[in-house]
C-alpha cells in the first residue's frame, strides 16, 4: 500500500482472521521492535500479504497480547483496510454490484 524504508520501521503488528464459531474478529499473531517488526514486514512481502503502514494504528494493536483479537474498537478501521486490500487486489463479493460507479474496473 504504501512504499517506505524498512530500517525506519520501529514496530509491527500481525493480524490473521481466524473464521471459528469462538472466534470473531481478526487475532494478533505476530508484534516486535525494530529487527523484529523488519522480519514480520519481510515475511508478510515474500508472501504477498499487503502492510498498512500506520503509526497510530500499529501502537494500538502493540498493547495486544499475541492471539488476542482486536478490540470492538478497532473492528470498523480493520474491516476498511481488509475491504481495500481485497478493491487492490482485483477482489469483490460473488454479488457485489458497483452501483454507485466509484470503482473503475478498467483502470
Amino acid at each position: 500500500m504504501e512504499t517506505y524504508d524498512k530500517n525506519s520501521i520501529k514496530k509491527a503488528v500481525a493480524l490473521r482472521y481466524v473464521n471459528k464459531i469462538k472466534k470473531s474478529a481478526p487475532e494478533v499473531i505476530a508484534k516486535g521492535d525494530g529487527k523484529a517488526a523488519e522480519e514480520i514486514i519481510s515475511i508478510a512481502e515474500l508472501h504477498d500479504i499487503m502492510t498498512h503502514k500506520d503509526e497510530t494504528l500499529v501502537q494500538a494493536l502493540a498493547t495486544l497480547d499475541l492471539g488476542q483479537e482486536i478490540p470492538e474498537e478497532l473492528y470498523v478501521v480493520i474491516a476498511e483496510l481488509i475491504a481495500f486490500s481485497y478493491l487492490l487486489q482485483g477482489k469483490f463479493p460473488e454479488n457485489w454490484q458497483n452501483i454507485h460507479e466509484h470503482v473503475d474496473f478498467n483502470a
